[in-house]
C-alpha cells in the first residue's frame, strides 16, 4: 500500500516509522529535507499545505490513504481535498480540526453541549472592552491565548509570563490588533494550578480507542521554568498511566473526549482521525486546556514505538469506520523524550550544524527522530525550531531516561536541551489539584 506522510518534524518521523513498519510504501511531502523521514521513503520537499501540489503529487504516485501529521494542512481543508480526489485521509475534515484551528468553537461546542472540563472563558474582539474587563477583574488571574494556532507559543497567563494586568491588556491588544493566530479576536480563560497530562485516541465516527497516557513539558528550561515551547521533551509509564492521575479521572479525561465526538455528530459533523486532549487537574476538578486534531509532539514518540498493533491496518479502520474490529495493543514499556533544540532556543534560535552518532545513540537502547532539521553536503544543520527528539524506552522511567542521557553523548556541537525530563527531582514536583506547588 502507497501511504502519503504531511510533516517533516519528528512526531512524522515517528508516524512514518510506524507506517513501514506496517508494511507501506511511503511517500512524504514536507516543507524540510528530513533525513530521517527520507531514509524510510519518497520525500519531496514542498509546503504541506499547498493542496493543489499535494493532490497532484498524490495521484501521479497513485497514492492509496494519507496520514495528515502537523496541523496546519487540516486547517487550510487537505484531508476534505484528498477525499473528493479518492484519497482517504487520516485527518478530520476542515470542520471537525475546528476543535483545533479555532479555541473559541472548541470552547463553544463545550458549553452548548454542557460537556464537562470546561474552563471559564470570555471572547473579545475590542481591544476597549478586553481592557475595561480586566481592569475590572482585579487580581483575578487569567491565561491570554489567540484564538488560533500559534505553534504552542501564543498562550500567556497572569502571573507566569504576564507580570501584571497591564501587561495582559497590552498582550491582548496585541493578538487583536496583529492578528496572531491568523483568527480575528483573543479569549480570556481563567486561569488555573494544576498537574497537566495527555490523552491521546484512534477516532472513526463510531468508536475511539485510547493511548497511553504522557506528560509533557513545555517550559524551555530546567525545573520547568522560561517561555514556553512546543514543547521540551515528555514521558509515559509502563502500565500505561500516569502516576498523579487517579481512576476517576482517566476515566472522566476519556468520557469527554467521546462526549467531544459525539457533540460534533450531533451538530452535522463526523471526526475521523487522531484526537488529542490536554488536561489539567485543579483543585475544581478536571479541565480541558485545548484539544489538538492530530497525534502531539512529542506525545507520537512516545506512544507508537510501543504500537502492537500494525499502524496500517489501524489507518485503513479509522477511514472505512472499522476500529471496533480492531485489536489495539501497546507493550508494557516507559518512555522519556527529550528534545534536542538549537542554541537560544526558542527565544533567539541560532542555526547550527550538529554532529551525532546514529549508530552509538541507537545502541544505547534510544530511538532518534529527527525533527526541523535539514541534511547539505552530507551534513546536519539545524533550522530555527527543535532539532531531534531521543526516546529512551524500558521497563522504568528511570532506566528510560537514563539511557537518553548516554545517547545525548554521542553528539557535538552547541545545543539545548532539557536534563531533567524524566528525573526523578521533575516527576516528584506536582502541581496537585489543591493548588498547591509540592515536592516529594
Amino acid at each position: 500500500m502507497k501511504v502519503l506522510l504531511l510533516g517533516g518534524g519528528a512526531r512524522e518521523h515517528a508516524i512514518g516509522e510506524a507506517l513501514v513498519k506496517g508494511g507501506a510504501e511511503l511517500f512524504v511531502i514536507a516543507g524540510n529535507d528530513n533525513p530521517g523521514l527520507r531514509s524510510l521513503g519518497n520525500l519531496e520537499k514542498h509546503s504541506e499545505q499547498d493542496s493543489d501540489f499535494v493532490i497532484s503529487w498524490a495521484k501521479k504516485h497513485g497514492i492509496d490513504l494519507a496520514v495528515i501529521g502537523l496541523e496546519d494542512p487540516l486547517k487550510v481543508g487537505l484531508p476534505d481535498a484528498l477525499g473528493d480526489a479518492g484519497i482517504p485521509t487520516v485527518g478530520p475534515s476542515a470542520d471537525a480540526a475546528r476543535l483545533e484551528t479555532s479555541k473559541l468553537f472548541a470552547r463553544d461546542l463545550m458549553r452548548r453541549h454542557q460537556i464537562d472540563g470546561l474552563i471559564e472563558y470570555r471572547y473579545f474582539t475590542a481591544a476597549d472592552e478586553l481592557e475595561a474587563f480586566l481592569l475590572a477583574a482585579g487580581d483575578k488571574p487569567y491565561a491570554v491565548k489567540p484564538v488560533g494556532l500559534t505553534a504552542g507559543r501564543g498562550v500567556r497567563v497572569m502571573g507566569v509570563q504576564l507580570d501584571s494586568v497591564d501587561e495582559a491588556i497590552e498582550y491582548g491588544k496585541a493578538v487583536i490588533e496583529n492578528r496572531i493566530g491568523d483568527e480575528p479576536g483573543v479569549i480570556l480563560e481563567e486561569a488555573h494550578v494544576g498537574e497537566e497530562f495527555t490523552l491521546q485516541a484512534f477516532v472513526d465516527s463510531n468508536t475511539i480507542v485510547p493511548m497511553p497516557f504522557v506528560r509533557d513539558y513545555k517550559r524551555a528550561y530546567e525545573g520547568d521554568e522560561g517561555p514556553n515551547t512546543g514543547s521540551m521533551g515528555s514521558y509515559s509509564q509502563a502500565d500505561g498511566r500516569l502516576s498523579f492521575v487517579g481512576p476517576d479521572e482517566s476515566a472522566e479525561a476519556l468520557m469527554i473526549l467521546r462526549a467531544v465526538v459525539k457533540a460534533l455528530r450531533t451538530d452535522g459533523i463526523v471526526y475521523r482521525g487522531i484526537l488529542y486532549g490536554q488536561f489539567m487537574m485543579t483543585l475544581d476538578g478536571l479541565r480541558v486546556i485545548e484539544f489538538n486534531a492530530r497525534f502531539g509532539d512529542p506525545e507520537a514518540m512516545n506512544v507508537l514505538p510501543l504500537l502492537d498493533t500494525n499502524f496500517v491496518d489501524l489507518c485503513q479502520a479509522i477511514v472505512s469506520d472499522e476500529l471496533s474490529s480492531v485489536d489495539v495493543r501497546f507493550q508494557s514499556k516507559a518512555t522519556v523524550c527529550k528534545y534536542v533544540t538549537p542554541p537560544g532556543y526558542p527565544d533567539a534560535p541560532r542555526v547550527v550544524p550538529i554532529d551525532l552518532d546514529q549508530d552509538q545513540i541507537e545502541a544505547e537502547g534510544v530511538k532518534l527522530y529527527y525533527a526541523k532539521v535539514n541534511e547539505r553536503d552530507g551534513k546536519l544543520f539545524s533550522t530555527p525550531s527543535r532539532f531531534a527528539g531521543f526516546v529512551g524506552i524500558a521497563e522504568t522511567i528511570d532506566s528510560a531516561e537514563k539511557a537518553v542521557e548516554r545517547a545525548l553523548t554521542h553528539v557535538s556541537g552547541e545545543y539545548h536541551v532539557r536534563h531533567d525530563i524524566g528525573t526523578p527531582a521533575l516527576l516528584n514536583k506536582l502541581h496537585v489539584p489543591d493548588g498547591q506547588l509540592v515536592t516529594g
